[in-house]
């Protein structure tokens, strides 16, 4: 595994794991749908706004090689499984816990293995044991209370599901065309579905807006334009469990920060937690890919 892809990835799950504050934030001013529509939008922009700003300063002519329909097609598949595992997860955090949330939601961990083996690839026994400790990490990080499946818990793991999906789908794209503007794309495509459907399922009230700006504003400029961007070049050309296990050091992160920033103590069992999604992480690095 190339260290350069190992830390990009990292970074996405370090922002990932800061934004949930603003994530959570965001939930009290507006509905799921103007949440995800509005920040998906200025991710989209942002990054459009840097492809004009890197077109411009760059000394080569772009060579006008790349395959535009493998683009807009990329684009538009990333984009709804997108729009459809980020509206599952902000509605499912409605009706379920937190920790249940933050546990079911990385269980796409285990679903990307999976999903492999069902489309006919082979994964070693290294990589399974991987999934098992990270499993087992964010299990003892996230879980606090028992585990019994209600509403919420039922559409998170659908959000989990679909967010494999979108791992998976990602790592088919990623090598074929530029990643920012496949970002790009995926979140134009996102914003739109979420806001048409916005307009006929949420009020739309712009006071409540401008009182969310700043955690909207930090979801899309840093969630959306950034850390999808380096989750898509971080991802390009690597084994896509060990990118998800990466990625689902978000729990970690969120747990660290929590330490850090509001001086949260973590106890004997989160800090295991930890130990063991750190582990899995080392052991996934030193699987031989050639036999995968």
């Amino acid at each position: 595994m190339k260290l350069k892809n190992g830390f990009l990835l990292f970074m996405a799950a370090f922002i990932w794991g800061i934004a949930f504050v603003a994530q959570s934030v965001g939930m009290d001013y507006v509905g799921p749908f103007t949440f995800n529509g509005i920040r998906s939008l200025i991710g989209s922009f942002v990054l459009f706004l840097f492809l004009q700003i890197r077109r411009i300063g760059s000394k080569k002519k772009e060579q006008g090689t790349e395959d535009k329909k493998t683009l807009i097609l990329g684009g538009v598949v990333c984009g709804i499984f997108l729009t459809i595992a980020s509206t599952l997860q902000q509605i499912g955090i409605m009706y379920t816990t937190v920790g249940k949330a933050g546990f079911i939601t990385a269980l796409y961990i285990i679903f990307v293995p999976i999903l492999q083996m069902f489309s006919g690839k082979k994964v070693g026994m290294k990589i399974w044991l991987s999934v098992a400790l990270g499993a087992l990490g964010l299990y003892l990080l996230c879980m606090k209370e028992s585990f019994i499946l209600q509403k919420g818990d039922f559409l998170v793991i659908l959000c989990a599901i679909v967010f494999a999906f979108h791992i998976l789908v990602i790592d088919y794209f990623s090598p074929k065309v530029d990643g920012v503007k496949l970002s790009c794309m995926q979140f134009l495509v996102c914003g739109i579905v979420c806001c048409v459907v916005m307009v006929f399922t949420e009020k739309i009230d712009i006071n409540a807006m401008i009182q969310g700006a700043v955690p909207i504003l930090y979801a899309g400029i840093f969630s959306c334009g950034v850390a999808y961007t380096v989750q898509i070049v971080g991802q390009k050309n690597m084994n896509p469990t060990i990118a998800s296990l990466i990625l689902s050091l978000e729990s970690v992160v969120s747990a660290i920060a929590g330490f850090l920033i509001l001086k949260q103590s973590l106890t004997v069992r989160e800090t295991a937690g930890c130990v063991l999604m750190f582990a899995a992480i080392i052991l996934a690095q030193v699987v031989d890919l050639n036999k995968q």
